[in-house]
């Protein structure tokens, strides 16, 4: 899975980024008289540093974004085997233009809010997380994802929007294709 791969590649840089710290702060104590051959080594050492994070950063960032732009869909409309749910965050409760989906196609859901900004949360039986995006006053985000399995899915808020935050629920049923 690509976040399992995006998750290992950042947890390594992270700890080689922790290596370098650790190293530079154990030959920080050293007292020398003449730093000149210290900075030519350091700056060195700095581009090779650069280079490497380009040269590993660059292809991870291509290989992560080849998907987008998703291809467009039409509101309302499952033209080209595309589901469309248009969905509108109010204080406190989901407007979903539809609460049924077949399992397999893909499902571009159209998400916006009426007042506030709210997070607009897809969680399966096991509420788990499967899918999620900001819902935003007067901008619409687009969200892709294909449920794999039938069932019913929880749409929750995921962003504090007020009082009654805790009872925006609504629900999504997938079927069978």
């Amino acid at each position: 899975m690509i976040q399992e791969k995006v998750w290992l590649i950042s947890v390594t840089l992270m700890g080689l980024l922790a290596a370098v710290f650790v190293f530079v702060h154990a030959r920080s104590h050293r007292r020398e008289n003449d730093y000149a051959p210290l900075q030519k080594r350091a700056y060195r050492l700095r581009a090779v540093f650069f280079w490497a994070l380009v040269l590993t950063l660059g292809p991870a960032t291509v290989y992560t974004l080849a998907d987008l732009p998703y291809g467009s869909a039409r509101a309302g409309s499952s033209a080209g085997g595309v589901q469309v749910i248009e969905a509108v965050g109010h204080q406190w409760r989901w407007d979903l233009s539809r609460t049924e989906v077949k399992a397999g196609e893909p499902v571009e859901f159209l998400v916006t809010s009426a007042d506030v900004n709210h997070g607009f949360g897809i969680y399966d039986a096991d509420l788990r997380l499967v899918a999620q995006t900001q819902a935003m006053p007067g901008y619409t985000n687009r969200l892709r994802h294909t449920f794999a399995a039938e069932g019913t899915y929880r749409v929750l808020c995921m962003e504090y929007c007020g009082l009654v935050h805790h009872n925006m629920i609504t629900e999504i049923k997938v079927v069978k294709p």
